[in-house]
């Protein structure tokens, strides 16, 4: 039987960083900086103004940015800490 993990929380830090918990009672500290760097793309841009960074919302056990879910990430990336570029 394979858990479920799902995003149950999330605190804006700094910068790009936000801590996650999630249902399994982990919690991470994700940087976001070098994926929003290292990817340009028009839909993903204006979430490096700080201000459109920080309103992110919790959406079917996932962060999600925009109100078409502009930019998501995968549940797994989050809670290994780490975004894929």
């Amino acid at each position: 039987m394979t858990l479920h993990i799902h995003v149950i929380a999330a605190e804006y830090l700094s910068g790009y960083k936000i801590l996650v918990k999630f249902s399994d009672g982990t919690q991470q500290v994700v940087d976001f900086e070098d994926f929003l760097v290292s990817n340009p793309h028009p839909q993903h841009n204006q979430f490096k103004v700080n201000e459109r960074f920080k309103n992110f919302k919790i959406e079917k056990g996932t962060l999600v940015w925009g109100e078409d879910w502009d930019l998501i990430f995968p549940v797994e990336q989050l809670h290994a800490g780490y975004i894929e570029n």
